[in-house]
Protein backbone atom coordinates (compact mmCIF):
# COMPACT_ATOMS: atom_id res chain seq x y z
CA UNK A 1 0.00 0.00 0.00
CA UNK A 2 1.80 3.39 -0.74
CA UNK A 3 1.33 6.28 1.96
CA UNK A 4 0.87 9.74 0.87
CA UNK A 5 3.58 11.82 2.45
CA UNK A 6 2.18 15.05 1.67
CA UNK A 7 1.17 16.07 5.18
CA UNK A 8 5.20 15.61 6.26
CA UNK A 9 7.07 19.12 6.55
CA UNK A 10 9.27 20.37 3.28
CA UNK A 11 12.22 22.03 3.44
CA UNK A 12 14.64 22.85 0.65
CA UNK A 13 17.93 23.58 2.90
CA UNK A 14 20.46 21.28 1.66
CA UNK A 15 22.92 19.84 4.55
CA UNK A 16 25.72 19.21 1.96
CA UNK A 17 26.19 22.53 0.89
CA UNK A 18 28.96 24.61 2.12
CA UNK A 19 27.25 27.27 3.97
CA UNK A 20 25.18 24.28 5.98
CA UNK A 21 28.85 22.35 6.75
CA UNK A 22 30.38 25.71 7.90
CA UNK A 23 27.55 26.93 10.38
CA UNK A 24 24.67 24.24 10.56
CA UNK A 25 23.27 25.23 13.67
CA UNK A 26 20.99 27.86 12.52
CA UNK A 27 19.61 25.57 10.54
CA UNK A 28 18.92 22.75 12.69
CA UNK A 29 16.85 24.68 14.85
CA UNK A 30 14.83 25.45 11.58
CA UNK A 31 14.42 22.02 10.49
CA UNK A 32 13.95 21.18 14.27
CA UNK A 33 11.12 23.59 14.27
CA UNK A 34 9.23 21.52 11.32
CA UNK A 35 8.64 18.76 13.57
CA UNK A 36 9.72 15.40 14.19
CA UNK A 37 10.64 14.29 10.63
CA UNK A 38 10.82 16.20 7.14
CA UNK A 39 11.79 15.87 3.78
CA UNK A 40 14.30 17.67 2.05
CA UNK A 41 13.70 18.48 -1.04
CA UNK A 42 16.49 18.75 -2.87
CA UNK A 43 18.22 16.31 -1.66
CA UNK A 44 15.61 13.40 -2.05
CA UNK A 45 15.76 12.43 1.88
CA UNK A 46 13.93 12.70 4.87
CA UNK A 47 15.66 13.98 7.98
CA UNK A 48 15.05 13.95 11.75
CA UNK A 49 16.86 16.39 14.29
CA UNK A 50 14.81 16.30 17.29
CA UNK A 51 16.98 14.35 19.86
CA UNK A 52 13.62 12.37 20.95
CA UNK A 53 13.09 10.90 17.14
CA UNK A 54 16.87 10.74 16.37
CA UNK A 55 17.16 8.16 19.48
CA UNK A 56 14.45 6.40 18.81
CA UNK A 57 15.41 6.09 14.70
CA UNK A 58 18.57 4.48 16.19
CA UNK A 59 16.90 1.96 18.71
CA UNK A 60 14.98 0.39 15.53
CA UNK A 61 17.10 -1.14 13.65
CA UNK A 62 15.02 -3.58 11.58
CA UNK A 63 12.81 -0.61 10.24
CA UNK A 64 15.76 1.55 9.77
CA UNK A 65 18.17 -0.35 9.01
CA UNK A 66 22.17 0.27 8.14
CA UNK A 67 22.62 -2.89 5.82
CA UNK A 68 21.67 -0.66 2.42
CA UNK A 69 24.28 1.72 3.84
CA UNK A 70 24.28 4.52 6.21
CA UNK A 71 25.31 7.37 3.56
CA UNK A 72 22.54 8.84 1.03
CA UNK A 73 23.13 6.40 -1.45
CA UNK A 74 21.06 3.55 -1.18
CA UNK A 75 22.86 -0.19 -1.98
CA UNK A 76 20.14 -1.62 -3.31
CA UNK A 77 19.93 1.06 -5.78
CA UNK A 78 23.44 1.69 -5.96
CA UNK A 79 26.71 -0.50 -5.37
CA UNK A 80 28.80 0.69 -3.12
CA UNK A 81 32.55 2.01 -4.39
CA UNK A 82 34.14 -0.53 -1.98
CA UNK A 83 33.15 -3.81 0.44
CA UNK A 84 30.62 -2.08 2.79
CA UNK A 85 31.71 -2.17 6.39
CA UNK A 86 30.82 -5.41 8.19
CA UNK A 87 29.79 -3.41 11.28
CA UNK A 88 28.37 -0.17 10.20
CA UNK A 89 26.81 -1.15 7.16
CA UNK A 90 25.31 -4.68 8.00
CA UNK A 91 22.12 -5.50 10.00
CA UNK A 92 21.76 -8.73 12.37
CA UNK A 93 22.72 -11.33 12.51
CA UNK A 94 25.72 -11.10 10.11
CA UNK A 95 26.29 -7.77 12.30
CA UNK A 96 25.75 -9.58 15.66
CA UNK A 97 28.43 -11.86 15.07
CA UNK A 98 30.62 -9.15 13.56
CA UNK A 99 30.05 -7.02 16.55
CA UNK A 100 30.97 -9.49 19.10
CA UNK A 101 34.21 -10.67 17.49
CA UNK A 102 35.61 -7.06 17.76
CA UNK A 103 34.20 -6.61 21.18
CA UNK A 104 36.16 -9.89 22.32
CA UNK A 105 39.09 -8.03 21.52
CA UNK A 106 38.45 -5.33 23.07
CA UNK A 107 38.57 -6.99 26.49
CA UNK A 108 38.93 -5.05 29.78
CA UNK A 109 42.38 -6.46 29.91
CA UNK A 110 43.24 -5.32 26.79
CA UNK A 111 41.58 -1.87 27.64
CA UNK A 112 43.29 -1.32 30.81
CA UNK A 113 46.89 -2.42 29.11
CA UNK A 114 46.29 0.39 26.14
CA UNK A 115 45.16 2.56 28.99
CA UNK A 116 48.91 2.64 30.62
CA UNK A 117 50.16 3.09 26.89
CA UNK A 118 48.36 5.80 26.10
CA UNK A 119 49.32 7.66 28.75
CA UNK A 120 52.84 7.09 28.02
CA UNK A 121 52.60 8.81 24.60
CA UNK A 122 50.60 11.28 25.63
CA UNK A 123 53.13 12.35 27.90
CA UNK A 124 55.57 12.07 25.38
CA UNK A 125 53.70 14.10 22.80
CA UNK A 126 52.71 16.89 24.83
CA UNK A 127 55.90 17.60 26.03
CA UNK A 128 57.41 17.58 22.28
CA UNK A 129 54.55 20.05 21.55
CA UNK A 130 55.14 22.51 24.71
CA UNK A 131 59.32 22.55 23.83
CA UNK A 132 57.86 23.48 20.01
CA UNK A 133 54.75 25.97 21.33
CA UNK A 134 53.55 26.91 18.41
CA UNK A 135 51.67 24.13 16.17
CA UNK A 136 48.88 23.11 13.86
CA UNK A 137 46.81 21.32 16.01
CA UNK A 138 45.22 19.11 13.67
CA UNK A 139 48.38 17.84 12.35
CA UNK A 140 51.11 17.46 15.13
CA UNK A 141 48.10 16.73 17.89
CA UNK A 142 44.79 15.66 16.95
CA UNK A 143 45.56 13.16 14.20
CA UNK A 144 49.11 12.68 14.91
CA UNK A 145 47.91 10.94 18.62
CA UNK A 146 45.96 8.86 17.43
CA UNK A 147 47.72 7.79 14.27
CA UNK A 148 50.10 6.72 16.68
CA UNK A 149 48.45 5.53 19.89
CA UNK A 150 45.36 3.56 17.78
CA UNK A 151 47.65 2.49 14.92
CA UNK A 152 49.92 0.55 17.90
CA UNK A 153 46.93 -0.78 19.43
CA UNK A 154 45.17 -2.26 15.98
CA UNK A 155 49.28 -3.37 15.10
CA UNK A 156 49.63 -2.15 11.57
CA UNK A 157 52.72 -1.02 9.86
CA UNK A 158 54.16 2.32 11.08
CA UNK A 159 55.14 2.93 7.48
CA UNK A 160 52.84 5.26 5.35
CA UNK A 161 50.41 5.49 8.49
CA UNK A 162 48.86 8.90 7.75
CA UNK A 163 47.53 7.28 4.81
CA UNK A 164 44.86 5.92 7.30
CA UNK A 165 43.27 9.58 7.66
CA UNK A 166 43.30 9.59 3.34
CA UNK A 167 41.49 6.64 3.81
CA UNK A 168 39.15 7.73 6.49
CA UNK A 169 38.55 10.68 4.70
CA UNK A 170 37.65 8.59 1.60
CA UNK A 171 34.81 6.66 3.82
CA UNK A 172 33.49 9.39 5.32
CA UNK A 173 32.37 11.81 2.72
CA UNK A 174 31.65 8.67 0.92
CA UNK A 175 28.02 9.12 2.99
CA UNK A 176 27.27 12.31 1.23
CA UNK A 177 26.48 12.94 -2.24
CA UNK A 178 28.73 12.86 -5.10
CA UNK A 179 29.38 16.19 -4.73
CA UNK A 180 32.69 17.93 -5.75
CA UNK A 181 34.28 17.09 -1.71
CA UNK A 182 33.65 13.27 -2.68
CA UNK A 183 35.53 13.97 -5.90
CA UNK A 184 38.77 15.43 -4.13
CA UNK A 185 38.02 13.24 -1.50
CA UNK A 186 38.61 10.18 -3.75
CA UNK A 187 41.28 11.49 -5.82
CA UNK A 188 44.01 8.77 -4.40
CA UNK A 189 41.46 5.88 -4.52
CA UNK A 190 43.63 4.00 -6.88
CA UNK A 191 46.47 4.29 -4.12
CA UNK A 192 44.44 3.93 -0.90
CA UNK A 193 42.35 1.19 -1.57
CA UNK A 194 45.21 -1.17 -1.90
CA UNK A 195 47.13 -0.23 0.73
CA UNK A 196 44.23 -0.49 3.34
CA UNK A 197 43.66 -3.63 2.52
CA UNK A 198 47.14 -4.73 2.12
CA UNK A 199 47.82 -3.38 5.70
CA UNK A 200 44.80 -4.74 7.16
CA UNK A 201 45.67 -8.68 5.95
CA UNK A 202 46.98 -11.25 8.61
CA UNK A 203 50.80 -11.18 7.56
CA UNK A 204 50.73 -7.64 8.04
CA UNK A 205 50.15 -7.35 11.84
CA UNK A 206 51.66 -6.99 14.78
CA UNK A 207 51.51 -10.10 16.18
CA UNK A 208 50.94 -8.21 19.54
CA UNK A 209 48.10 -5.82 18.16
CA UNK A 210 44.11 -6.12 18.62
CA UNK A 211 44.13 -6.88 14.78
CA UNK A 212 45.73 -10.11 14.91
CA UNK A 213 43.03 -11.49 17.08
CA UNK A 214 40.14 -10.96 14.84
CA UNK A 215 41.70 -13.71 12.91
CA UNK A 216 41.50 -16.03 15.31
CA UNK A 217 37.84 -16.09 14.08
CA UNK A 218 38.89 -17.61 10.78
CA UNK A 219 40.63 -20.50 12.69
CA UNK A 220 37.34 -21.00 14.85
CA UNK A 221 35.76 -21.36 11.05
CA UNK A 222 33.52 -18.29 12.09
CA UNK A 223 34.83 -15.95 9.21
CA UNK A 224 36.72 -15.99 5.72
CA UNK A 225 40.17 -14.86 5.66
CA UNK A 226 38.77 -11.86 3.22
CA UNK A 227 35.93 -11.21 5.66
CA UNK A 228 38.29 -11.14 8.56
CA UNK A 229 40.26 -8.26 6.47
CA UNK A 230 37.34 -6.52 5.99
CA UNK A 231 36.54 -6.12 9.86
CA UNK A 232 40.09 -4.92 10.51
CA UNK A 233 39.69 -2.87 7.71
CA UNK A 234 36.29 -1.33 9.72
CA UNK A 235 37.95 -1.19 12.77
CA UNK A 236 40.69 1.20 11.48
CA UNK A 237 38.66 3.21 9.56
CA UNK A 238 36.49 4.25 12.04
CA UNK A 239 38.49 4.65 14.83
CA UNK A 240 41.06 7.46 13.68
CA UNK A 241 39.37 10.43 11.46
CA UNK A 242 36.75 10.35 14.22
CA UNK A 243 38.60 10.61 17.04
CA UNK A 244 41.25 13.39 15.75
CA UNK A 245 38.60 15.68 14.89
CA UNK A 246 37.16 14.81 18.15
CA UNK A 247 40.50 16.19 19.86
CA UNK A 248 40.32 19.49 17.40
CA UNK A 249 37.16 20.11 18.54
CA UNK A 250 38.33 19.67 22.15
CA UNK A 251 41.11 22.49 21.79
CA UNK A 252 39.10 24.96 19.96
CA UNK A 253 35.91 24.63 22.53
CA UNK A 254 38.71 24.96 25.24
CA UNK A 255 40.34 28.09 23.48
CA UNK A 256 36.62 29.59 22.96
CA UNK A 257 35.57 28.78 26.58
CA UNK A 258 38.71 29.36 28.74
CA UNK A 259 36.87 29.15 31.88
CA UNK A 260 36.40 25.48 31.11
CA UNK A 261 40.26 25.26 30.43
CA UNK A 262 40.39 26.22 33.99
CA UNK A 263 38.01 24.16 35.25
CA UNK A 264 39.97 20.93 34.12
CA UNK A 265 43.26 21.97 34.97
CA UNK A 266 41.61 22.86 38.61
CA UNK A 267 40.58 19.13 38.30
CA UNK A 268 42.28 16.72 35.40
CA UNK A 269 40.10 14.19 36.42
CA UNK A 270 37.03 15.91 34.72
CA UNK A 271 38.43 14.77 31.29
CA UNK A 272 36.06 11.91 30.76
CA UNK A 273 32.73 14.40 31.34
CA UNK A 274 35.20 16.69 29.08
CA UNK A 275 35.57 14.38 26.15
CA UNK A 276 31.25 13.79 26.39
CA UNK A 277 30.66 17.18 26.31
CA UNK A 278 32.75 17.89 23.41
CA UNK A 279 30.71 14.90 21.46
CA UNK A 280 27.98 16.71 22.32
CA UNK A 281 28.78 20.02 21.67
CA UNK A 282 30.59 19.47 18.51
CA UNK A 283 29.77 16.20 17.64
CA UNK A 284 32.32 14.97 14.85
CA UNK A 285 30.00 12.54 13.40
CA UNK A 286 27.22 15.20 12.40
CA UNK A 287 24.92 12.14 10.51
CA UNK A 288 24.26 9.03 9.47
CA UNK A 289 21.44 7.90 7.53
CA UNK A 290 19.21 4.82 7.37
CA UNK A 291 16.74 2.66 5.16
CA UNK A 292 13.36 2.54 6.36
CA UNK A 293 12.66 -1.24 5.69
CA UNK A 294 8.65 -0.88 5.90
CA UNK A 295 6.26 1.87 6.33
CA UNK A 296 7.90 3.81 9.48
CA UNK A 297 6.45 6.02 11.73
CA UNK A 298 7.67 9.11 13.21
CA UNK A 299 5.80 10.96 15.94
CA UNK A 300 2.16 11.25 13.53
CA UNK A 301 4.11 11.14 10.03
CA UNK A 302 4.65 7.68 8.60
CA UNK A 303 7.75 7.08 6.06
CA UNK A 304 7.41 5.06 3.36
CA UNK A 305 9.58 1.71 2.95
CA UNK A 306 12.80 1.84 1.24
CA UNK A 307 13.70 5.76 2.12
CA UNK A 308 16.67 7.13 3.16
CA UNK A 309 16.40 8.66 6.31
CA UNK A 310 19.47 11.32 7.67
CA UNK A 311 20.09 11.76 11.41
CA UNK A 312 21.42 14.84 12.18
CA UNK A 313 23.73 14.08 15.54
CA UNK A 314 24.72 17.06 15.66
CA UNK A 315 21.47 18.92 15.63
CA UNK A 316 19.87 15.86 18.56
CA UNK A 317 23.00 17.16 20.52
CA UNK A 318 21.91 20.50 20.63
CA UNK A 319 18.29 20.19 21.10
CA UNK A 320 17.20 22.76 23.74
CA UNK A 321 14.45 20.44 24.90
CA UNK A 322 16.92 17.65 25.66
CA UNK A 323 19.97 19.90 26.97
CA UNK A 324 19.63 22.96 28.75
CA UNK A 325 21.50 25.85 27.28
CA UNK A 326 23.15 23.16 24.89
CA UNK A 327 25.14 26.47 22.95
CA UNK A 328 27.44 26.65 25.98
CA UNK A 329 30.74 24.00 26.28
CA UNK A 330 30.30 23.08 30.01
CA UNK A 331 32.93 20.29 30.63
CA UNK A 332 30.51 19.92 34.24
CA UNK A 333 27.08 19.46 32.30
CA UNK A 334 25.50 15.77 32.86
CA UNK A 335 26.25 14.63 29.47
CA UNK A 336 24.18 10.66 29.69
CA UNK A 337 22.79 10.01 26.83
CA UNK A 338 24.61 12.21 24.27
CA UNK A 339 24.79 10.64 20.78
CA UNK A 340 28.27 11.45 19.80
CA UNK A 341 28.79 7.77 19.33
CA UNK A 342 25.35 6.76 18.52
CA UNK A 343 23.58 4.14 20.15
CA UNK A 344 21.85 0.68 20.16
CA UNK A 345 23.25 -1.92 18.19
CA UNK A 346 25.08 0.20 15.86
CA UNK A 347 26.30 2.56 18.73
CA UNK A 348 30.02 3.10 18.02
CA UNK A 349 32.08 -0.63 18.88
CA UNK A 350 35.40 1.10 19.58
CA UNK A 351 34.14 3.87 22.00
CA UNK A 352 35.98 2.43 25.08
CA UNK A 353 38.61 2.62 23.25
CA UNK A 354 38.35 6.35 21.76
CA UNK A 355 37.47 7.43 25.71
CA UNK A 356 40.42 5.74 26.91
CA UNK A 357 42.74 7.71 24.26
CA UNK A 358 41.09 11.28 24.59
CA UNK A 359 40.91 11.05 28.54
CA UNK A 360 44.58 10.39 28.88
CA UNK A 361 45.98 13.17 26.46
CA UNK A 362 43.16 16.09 27.84
CA UNK A 363 44.65 14.67 31.58
CA UNK A 364 48.11 14.90 30.26
CA UNK A 365 47.56 18.25 29.03
CA UNK A 366 45.63 19.67 31.94
CA UNK A 367 48.46 18.93 34.04
CA UNK A 368 51.12 20.37 31.81
CA UNK A 369 49.63 22.62 29.49
CA UNK A 370 49.07 26.12 31.58
CA UNK A 371 47.22 27.84 28.54
CA UNK A 372 46.38 27.50 25.07
CA UNK A 373 45.67 30.39 22.49
CA UNK A 374 45.13 30.31 19.07
CA UNK A 375 47.61 32.15 16.73
CA UNK A 376 46.00 32.15 14.03
CA UNK A 377 42.66 31.76 12.47
CA UNK A 378 41.08 28.35 12.59
CA UNK A 379 39.87 26.86 9.21
CA UNK A 380 36.92 24.66 9.39
CA UNK A 381 36.91 21.46 7.30
CA UNK A 382 34.51 21.11 4.35
CA UNK A 383 33.21 17.67 5.06
CA UNK A 384 30.29 15.59 4.02
CA UNK A 385 29.90 14.22 6.98
CA UNK A 386 32.00 15.07 10.06
CA UNK A 387 33.18 18.62 11.71
CA UNK A 388 36.35 19.47 12.36
CA UNK A 389 38.89 21.26 11.22
CA UNK A 390 41.48 21.84 8.55
CA UNK A 391 43.52 24.24 10.58
CA UNK A 392 44.03 24.89 13.61
CA UNK A 393 47.26 27.40 14.83
CA UNK A 394 47.80 27.29 18.49
CA UNK A 395 50.08 28.03 20.94
CA UNK A 396 50.60 26.06 24.21
CA UNK A 397 52.30 27.62 27.09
Amino acid sequence: MTISTSNIPTSSIDPFSEEYILEPYAFHEELRQLGPVSYLSDLGAFVVTQYEYVKEVLNQPLVFCSGAGVGISNFKKDPPWRVPSLVLETDPPDHTRNRAIISKALSPIALRALKTQFEAEANLLIDRLLEKRNFDAVKDLAEAFPLKVFGDAIGITPHEREKAIIYGNMVFNGMGPKNELLKQAMSRADEINPWIMSVCQRDNLSKSGLGIQIYDAVDSGILTEMEATTLVRSFLSAGIDTTAHAISNAIYSFVSFPEQWLKLKANPQLSKSAFEETLRFESPFQTFFRTTTSNAKLGNYVIPENEKVMLSLGSANRDPLQWENPDIFDISRITTGQLGFGTGIHGCVGQMLARAEVEALLQVMAKKVTSIRFTGEPKRLLHNTLRGFESLPIEFI
